[in-house]
């Protein structure tokens, strides 16, 4: 598949906490994707959802990125300024007739994966939250990192939230409508999202947005064999020396050895590697 728009790439982090190794990796390798195709990086804070957001956080992601050499292109996209956007966006779905009201509660929706479709068919329901109606089919696509993917749209993805009952939209949404907007054309990404591409593709698609080609990379693991994150109290890179650092992204990503230099120097040299690897 070629593209011939230019490439526009993103790292989206939540401001949770400062940035770890995990998410480090994801910025690395969404920076050497856009930077090898001569391509624009953007940096969304996805800082939706208010009492998530731990205070201080979003100035050290950023002191973090610079102090690796990650450079991103444009003014940085604040999920919280964006709400009129994911309204206009709620009601021309509503309007198309791919939304219904959901009065489920999470315990009642204990021990399904996949939406089980209660309230879509019992449709005068005092609402808690707006669900997106999905079709019948499957998703396919060729992932970067993973190679061919497909999923069942009504087996394997379910009709999923848009608002929740607090009326914070969700980040299938709020992602989907950001990317239209900033004109992302490739998303580089942990392979922990990979299982949310179809509904992302789904949505962008009724939505009348352009097809986004994702790379999914491998995740980092602790010594328990869990993904890096907060909830796993991963360490925070900002103490750790950069190059080094880099030296161990690099490492993860699957490159030959990228000796110790100056972080632009190493960067420089990352890029080649990941030139020669095939960039997507």
């Amino acid at each position: 598949m070629t593209d011939s728009r230019p490439y526009v790439g993103r790292f989206a982090p939540t401001p949770s906490g400062p940035l770890h190794f995990g998410s480090l990796v994801a910025a690395v390798g969404s920076w050497l994707d856009a930077r090898v195709q001569a391509g624009q990086w953007h940096l969304r804070i996805d800082d939706l959802d208010g009492p998530r957001v731990v205070p201080g956080s979003i100035d050290s992601i950023l002191k973090t990125l610079e102090r690796f050499g990650l450079e991103w292109d444009g003014d940085v996209l604040y999920q919280s300024v964006r709400f009129q956007a994911y309204m206009e966006a709620v009601n021309a779905l509503v309007k198309m007739q791919r939304t219904f009201p959901c009065a489920c509660t999470r315990k009642q929706l204990a021990g399904h994966e996949i939406y089980p479709g209660t309230c879509k068919m019992a449709p005068n329901v005092d609402p808690r939250s707006l669900r997106f109606s999905v079709e019948t089919g499957t998703v396919s696509w060729i992932d970067g990192g993973l190679g061919a993917m497909a999923m069942d749209l009504t087996t394997e993805v379910g009709d999923f939230v848009l608002r929740n009952a607090h009326g914070i939209y969700s980040y299938h949404l709020a992602n989907v409508i950001d990317d239209m907007h900033l004109g992302i054309t490739h998303v580089v990404r942990g392979a922990d999202l990979a299982p949310f591409t179809a509904a992302h593709l789904h949505l962008q698609a009724t939505l009348g947005g352009d097809v986004v080609r994702y790379h999914h990379l491998p995740l980092v693991l602790d010594e328990r064999g869990r993904k890096l994150s907060k909830q796993t109290h991963a360490p925070s890179v900002d103490d750790q020396p950069t190059s080094e650092t880099l030296q161990a992204v690099f490492a993860h990503l699957g490159m030959p050895q990228v000796e110790l230099a100056p972080v632009s120097m190493m960067l420089v040299e990352a890029q080649r590697h990941w030139r020669h690897r095939g960039a997507h």
